[in-house]
């Protein structure tokens, strides 16, 4: 006990000069911790929200879907369970505001009185949400009256109906922000849908029940034992509280999850910092030890004395970080506001508080460790010889490297849940560690190599820096250059997705698709776009069907049974088709011959798409009978199909001839392209007001609307990736601050040469200028050839990078690097020359 207080008095006396020192090398785990503890608060108050906010965000007890009318039978099964019943039905369609003439692709909702059974659709005013459908008046979203600058009182039309606008939404049951970001709902009341005229052939209604259980029943065991059993037997899709629960707390923990990775990233990076700190701290040790070796330490004790001093500033670090954290969790909520369905109240988590306190220490003492066990090779000839060194190899390096690897390949596997992501992530972190470094080494080996002799003395003695004696130039390439990367890659991806979008509409490509339009609308609405100079690039008849059976077998067996392995989706879904004598542009014929005629004698032959025969487990010449709207019709497969996606064209994954479904139930898609947004504008308020079933879509709004979605999800992770900078920046300042005394030294040998204050702050000004420009461009590097990785291989576009979007990240990065470096070495320039001669003296 004597021995173990000794240690600590002595760790405590050592420490007197130098606890700014080493709190600032602790200062580079601070936001990592902070980021961390955020995190996990923030997913621990998001679960138990959900928890707590299911049933609200389900609207009901039990939630039913079809793509189909939902049956009788199974309405009258619910409320002879004691089940009260609301109904809804909801379709894509055009909106016209009589106001402005202006139009917008909408999700509408109709709903039945008593929707929704828990929480609420919150409006303004208030009270329209409970009046609307008693009314038989409609509610908007709010971003829709904000687009046409509508007010309560003005009307809306859908359809042949004009409806009195009684309120914005505000806030759905469920629904995020960014989830009506593409179609913003209006409801109406149910009862008028049918007036509308909306509900027509080739209308894609998504058909919903909402239950509310009787009272008093145990809410689990009535739906599992009571309802569940019959649900299954019908062609509906179902959710009940807990399976909601489930479905949310899956996505979100995934999110928090890959979140938590970010942070870990900014930790990682900052214990990089606190190693290359510690070891040059160490350095500064090395005569100390010598001299407590000479008095009878042992090496473990001098490593005690060191390793206290260590832990305990990683105590302070991991503190100062948990304090941090706990005041950004309340940051959180507003920065993933567009994401979350419901307002989310934080509280203190003190298991997230632990959990950060507990990593902190751990990763702060296994990086700090690698230096340390450098002293017990401090020999007591250090005193007498300074220039005595110990070749004696360091076993026990190689095991704090294990534990390292050992404990980051385990909190991966904790945020993941999924062993093989947690050994591809943790490879990818060495890996990417290793190129950064090996990018960074590469760089100071071009600068010694081809060192620019002829140029400005202070741009020589500035690059010179970069390799000085105890240079943090390698590592910060690493934590600048890595956050960097994060950042740029999310902008050129970013960049990515809206160009592939683009590039499949330039040149002849359509940018328009108008849908839902009935047979008999066809040639009028041909007329219309060719009057308004729009051609038609394609008309294509659809009919919706459902598969029967494949090779004889019908898809009740096939449900039943996996040894047939049909994919489930192949079976369940309802199939839209067309039919034509060729391919088109976007399709390769891959195996058999396409049919393009037939004839009421010939068998029918169909073609297909190749994935979806793998998915149907069939072949050329396979027998596949359809249901067509109560027909059945038998066909063969004749040909396979590969299919260009990417391109704005109405691409099937079935194909019949011609002759076969001309006189079957069906609506049509018409394909054409404007020249500017005026033309566009014109050419759908036509069409809205002469044709209100017809839906429209408007690549220019695709386009703003995934800019926007992409954008929003870029801040969340470029928020998090700022915090690898800013762990950065702070290894900056704590490098600067560790080289001050050497930097002191060179400043008075220049000083005393000759040089002046200016030609010294110029040197300082060049070192930090390299400095940043090498690690911005190190990590954009990275950036652009990750981005070219996911251009070629991900995305099978071309990849195309807007350089200028890239130019602000390189000046804002550099300068930043260039105003910390200076600040914190104006006492470095500013110190006289006899103050450090009489201290080296």
């Amino acid at each position: 006990m004597q021995q173990f207080f000794w240690l600590f008095k002595m760790a405590w006396r050592d420490s007197r000069r130098n606890r700014s020192r080493l709190l600032l090398f602790m200062s580079s785990i601070v936001l990592g911790i902070a980021a961390l503890v955020a995190i996990n608060s923030f997913g621990e108050n998001l679960t138990n929200e959900i928890n707590n906010e299911a049933r609200n965000l389900l609207g009901a007890d039990v939630e039913i879907e079809s793509r189909s009318p939902i049956s009788d039978t199974l309405k009258q099964f619910l409320e002879k369970k004691g089940l009260e019943l609301s109904e809804e039905k909801s379709f894509a369609s055009m909106v016209f505001f009589p106001k402005n003439d202006g139009t917008r692709l909408i999700n509408v909702r109709a709903v039945e009185e008593g929707y929704p059974f828990y929480g609420e659709i919150e409006t303004t005013p208030i009270d329209a949400a409970k009046t609307f459908v008693r009314n038989t008046e409609a509610v908007v979203d709010k971003s829709l009256m904000l687009q046409f600058d509508a007010q309560a009182g003005d009307s809306v039309r859908l359809g042949t109906s004009t409806f009195k606008i009684a309120a914005e939404v505000t806030k759905t049951p469920g629904q995020s922000a960014i989830s009506t970001t593409v179609a913003p709902p209006v409801f109406i009341p149910l009862n008028e849908l049918e007036k509308t005229g909306l509900m027509k052939t080739g209308s894609r209604i998504n058909y919903k029940l909402y239950g509310k259980f009787p009272e008093g029943v145990d809410n689990k065991k009535f739906f599992d034992e009571e309802l569940k059993p019959t649900l299954e037997k019908y062609e509906v899709r179902f959710d009940d509280v807990e399976e909601r629960k489930q479905e949310l707390g899956d996505a979100y923990s995934d999110l928090t999850g890959f979140l938590n990775l970010t942070a870990f990233i900014a930790l990682l990076l900052g214990c990089l910092g606190v190693a290359s700190s510690v070891q040059v701290y160490i350095k500064s040790k090395v005569q100390t030890v010598a001299i407590l070796r000479c008095m009878g330490a042992s090496s473990y004790q001098t490593i005690w004395i060191y390793l206290i001093q260590i832990v305990f500033m990683g105590l302070v670090g991991s503190v100062l970080g948990v304090a941090l954290g706990v005041s950004l969790q309340y940051l959180l909520p507003q920065v993933f506001a567009d994401f979350l369905p419901f307002q989310l109240e934080m509280s203190i988590s003190f298991i997230s508080i632990i959990e950060g306190l507990a990593l902190g220490l751990i990763t702060a003492l296994l990086f700090a460790l690698i230096p340390l066990l450098s002293i017990r090779m401090v020999s007591p000839l250090k005193v007498l010889r300074s220039s005595y060194e110990t070749d004696r190899p360091d076993r026990w390096r190689y095991l704090v490297y294990l534990l390292i690897l050992l404990f980051i390949g385990t909190f991966t596997y904790l945020q993941l849940e999924d062993l093989q992501d947690a050994v591809i992530f943790t490879l990818g972190i060495f890996v990417s560690l290793g190129i950064l470094a090996a990018i960074g080494k590469l760089i100071i080996w071009a600068v010694k190599r081809f060192f620019p002799s002829n140029s400005a003395f202070t741009v020589r003695q500035g690059l010179s820096n970069l390799y000085r004696p105890n240079n943090q130039t390698l590592l910060l390439v690493i934590t600048i250059g890595l956050g960097t990367a994060l950042i740029t890659t999310l902008l050129l991806t970013q960049d990515l997705l809206l160009n592939k979008v683009k590039l499949s509409s330039s040149e002849n490509q359509p940018n328009m698709v108008l849908f839902d339009i009935q047979s008999d609308q066809v040639d009028e609405l041909i007329d219309i776009t060719k009057k308004d100079s729009l051609p038609v690039i394609q008309e294509v008849p659809i009919v919706t069907m459902r598969l029967a059976s494949i090779k004889g077998v019908n898809t009740n067996t096939l449900k039943e049974d996996t040894s047939y392995h049909v994919r489930d989706w192949v079976v369940n879904r309802e199939y839209r088709v067309t039919y034509r004598a060729e391919l088109i542009d976007s399709e390769e014929l891959l195996k058999g011959e396409f049919t393009g005629k037939t004839t009421n004698q010939d068998s029918i032959f169909i073609s297909l798409d190749d994935g979806l025969a793998e998915d149907m487990n069939v072949e050329l010449g396979d027998k596949i009978t359809w249901n067509v709207q109560g027909a059945m019709i038998p066909t063969y497969v004749s040909s396979l199909r590969k299919i260009d996606w990417q391109r704005v064209q109405t691409n099937f994954l079935v194909v019949f001839p011609t002759g076969v479904l001309e006189e079957a139930p069906k609506f049509h898609v018409l394909l054409t392209k404007y020249d500017d947004v005026e033309q566009s504008v014109a050419y759908q308020q036509k069409v809205v007001k002469n044709y209100p079933n017809i839906s429209i879509i408007d690549l220019d709004l695709i386009l703003k609307t995934l800019d926007e979605v992409l954008s929003k999800i870029s801040f969340v992770i470029q928020f998090m990736a700022f915090f690898s900078i800013i762990t950065g920046i702070i290894v900056l300042i704590s490098s600067v601050n560790i080289s001050k005394y050497q930097r002191m030294k060179e400043a008075v040998l220049l000083r005393t040469i000759g040089a002046s204050k200016k030609q010294i702050f110029r040197i300082s000004l060049m070192e930090y200028f390299f400095l940043g420009s090498i690690s911005t461009l190190t990590g954009i590097f990275i950036s652009i050839a990750a981005a070219w990785l996911l251009a070629y291989f991900s995305f099978e576009t071309v990849f195309a990078p807007n350089f200028w979007s890239i130019i602000p990240i390189y000046l804002f990065i550099t300068a930043l690097t260039v105003v910390i470096g200076l600040l914190n070495s104006r006492s470095v320039v500013g110190k006289p020359p006899m103050v450090i001669l009489r201290q080296e003296v």
